[in-house]
């Protein structure tokens, strides 16, 4: 019978705060990070590049220009890409800054939804997995070690 577990260490152990992602679902996050990163990045890029692909909104209570909405999920991208690396890498800080930044990218792209609705629901729903899966990940391997 396989499950996800970490490797047997001493009894009463916890999780190492370096140890690597051995949790399938720490890795998916890992790599739904990288990829909702990635789109986030070209997302900021072409509203920087104030492309004609947006829909130009009126009397939006979040109203920002579409190069600021631009800044804002360029940089969001470029943290979410940079922790996905580093849960990859097995830091446990970057779980926690993942869970945080992915949070942030959820509201972002909620707030971009009147600009570019397919797009942003779509990161809206990578992001909130994203949550559910790096807790989801802690969780299973802080009980996995506790029960070896």
């Amino acid at each position: 019978m396989s499950r996800d577990a970490v490797p047997p260490t001493a009894a009463g152990a916890g999780p190492r705060p370096g140890h690597a992602p051995v949790s399938g679902t720490t890795v998916l996050a890992a790599a739904l990070m990288i990829f909702g990163g990635a789109m986030a990045i070209f997302e900021g890029i072409a509203a920087i590049a104030e492309d004609d692909l947006f829909v130009a909104t009126r009397h939006y209570v979040f109203e920002f220009s579409l190069a600021g909405w631009g800044w804002v999920h360029l940089i969001t991208g470029i943290a979410i890409v940079v922790a996905g690396c580093a849960v990859l890498s097995g830091a446990l800080w970057a779980r926690f800054f993942g869970v945080f930044v992915a949070g942030l990218g959820a509201l972002a792209n909620f707030l971009w939804v009147p600009y570019y609705p397919l797009w942003a629901l779509t990161l809206v729903a990578v992001n909130l997995f994203i949550v559910w899966a790096l807790c989801t990940g802690m969780h299973r391997e802080g009980n996995a070690a506790r029960q070896v």
